[in-house]
């Protein structure tokens, strides 16, 4: 047995059932979130929520699903049916793809590769085409007008992100993203992670992650009062159900990143209790908590707010911390908080 999991094919059945372990366990993680998601807008709006379907409504996510499974898939006459449904399924495995280099734990990586980070960007990249296909294959308005929208706002806060996990880097010296949780890996416990020294960027990082996945307040693409549902409108059934899926698993991919750049990851917040992922999940538990609550209590921007946010501030503001950042570890300031490159590279 040892032998075949030497070969090739045992490498390769071994990364398959990774991979599908991965799914299995994001996929009902999501299921749950759903549910989270809606007790607490429930609970901001003093209401119940969902609580019919199974024990305290814990179902009430699978119950939506074989909903969307069962109902007839709606095409429109017009649209280009090739690219109505890609763009859907590309919506749904881009952000399933990027979970493969996001690590749980020391080792605990399907892909733990060392350009780590560029391999985020290019998926990320990419993601902007589901939208712009969906809007576009309808051979509609409302949702080519939508999907114009989503691509501008997506396309502004990338470089904002970009620019923001560019400083650190450079305090890591490494792309790995395994690489940078060790860097912050100190005696200090949570004051030796990156939130500290990068405090102005983990706000800006939140903020780009909320208009990078569309999430209220930023969700202009889907303004109902404006677009009915932005690029989606003409979906229906498994292939909408596909890209809310998309969407929900970006906002959980995006607490997993801000856990690992400025957070520790798996590493404990006190030194005297073991790292381990169970950290690394119950910090992105707490992200998506804050994603769920600002979707309760913020009002929608406008689409010129949001613009000017993206563009005029946090653009020269991120490009502004990336100099300084440069500066502060080139000559070891302030005690070398900004020059870790010796535990990360």
């Amino acid at each position: 047995m040892d032998g075949f999991l030497d070969t090739g094919l045992g490498t390769g059945l071994i990364i398959l059932l990774q991979c599908l372990l991965v799914t299995v366990v994001i996929l009902v993680c999501l299921a749950f979130l759903m549910y989270a998601d809606r007790k607490v807008w429930a609970a901001v709006q003093l209401r119940k929520g969902p609580n019919v379907v199974g024990p305290w409504g814990l179902l009430q996510s699978f119950a939506d699903f074989i909903k969307y499974i069962v109902k007839e898939v709606v095409v429109p006459a017009g649209a280009d049916k090739p690219v109505f449904y890609i763009a859907p399924m590309i919506s749904f495995v881009l952000p399933l793809v990027a979970w493969v280099v996001i690590p749980w734990g020391d080792g605990w990586v399907i892909s733990d590769i060392n350009v780590g980070i560029l391999f985020l960007f290019a998926i990320s990249s990419m993601h902007v085409y589901a939208i712009i296909m969906g809007g576009w294959a309808s051979n509609s308005k409302y949702p080519f007008l939508g999907a114009l929208r989503s691509a501008a706002q997506m396309i502004s806060y990338e470089v904002s992100i970009g620019f923001i996990i560019v400083g650190v880097l450079i305090s890591t010296g490494s792309l790995n993203l395994s690489r940078i949780v060790l860097a912050q890996d100190g005696d200090w416990g949570l004051f030796s992670w990156y939130w500290l020294p990068h405090l102005p960027m983990v706000f800006l990082f939140f903020i780009s992650a909320l208009a990078e996945t569309n999430r209220p307040p930023f969700d202009l693409p889907e303004a109902e009062a404006e677009l009915v549902a932005g690029y989606q409108v003409e979906y229906s059934s498994t292939p909408f159900l596909l890209f809310m899926i998309g969407e929900l698993m970006s906002v959980f991919f995006m607490c997993a990143l801000i856990s690992v750049l400025f957070f520790g990851g798996w590493l404990s917040p006190v030194p005297f209790l073991p790292d381990g992922p169970v950290w690394m999940f119950l910090k992105m538990l707490a992200f998506f908590f804050v994603f769920a609550m600002v979707k309760a209590i913020v009002p929608r921007y406008r689409y010129d707010q949001l613009m000017r946010i993206g563009w005029k501030l946090f653009l020269p503001f991120s490009l502004a911390w990336v100099v300084l950042v440069a500066i502060f570890a080139h000559y070891g300031w302030f005690w070398g908080t900004y020059q870790r490159w010796v535990l990360g590279g």
